[in-house]
């Protein structure tokens, strides 16, 4: 039966190699420092990068507020795509499905960010807005 829940994809090009690029998902240390939609600090991540391993995130938003998302990976194929779950503690029973592809192009990487199985369109237009903030720190964090 077809999925006919909202989804969205982005891509971007980031300057630097896919090893790079995938590191900056699967390391804890890496993720703290450009995970979250804005300027606001990521407070932890814990990863257990393995089919079937949990990981977890805690970030604070400019708002103040907190949020913790969690989740399972499902797929991991080093520096070509990663595959995970995605709850938030907030909405456990809302559980959605993030893709991760990297694919060398023009001396960098080509990153498409499929997140599908998501609860409605107003849930899709606020984690575009979310990954289009993470990504941004992502790229910049890369290129330095």
């Amino acid at each position: 039966m077809l999925d006919t829940r909202p989804s969205l994809t982005i891509t971007r090009h980031i300057k630097a190699p896919p090893g790079k690029v995938y590191a900056a998902w699967t390391d804890p240390e890496k993720l703290l420092r450009w995970f979250g939609p804005d300027s606001s600090p990521t407070l932890s991540a814990e990863i257990d990068l393995r089919p079937g391993g949990k990981y977890g995130i805690r970030f604070r938003t400019a708002d103040g507020e907190e949020h913790f998302v969690h989740g399972e990976y499902v797929e991991l194929l080093e520096n070509e795509r990663l595959v995970f779950t995605w709850k938030w503690i907030t909405f456990p029973e809302r559980e959605s499905l993030v893709t991760v592809e990297l694919r060398a192009m023009g001396g960098g990487t080509e990153l498409t960010l499929i997140h599908g199985k998501l609860f409605d369109e107003q849930v899709r237009d606020s984690h575009y807005e979310g990954w289009s903030g993470c990504l941004d720190k992502l790229e910049a964090l890369l290129a330095a």
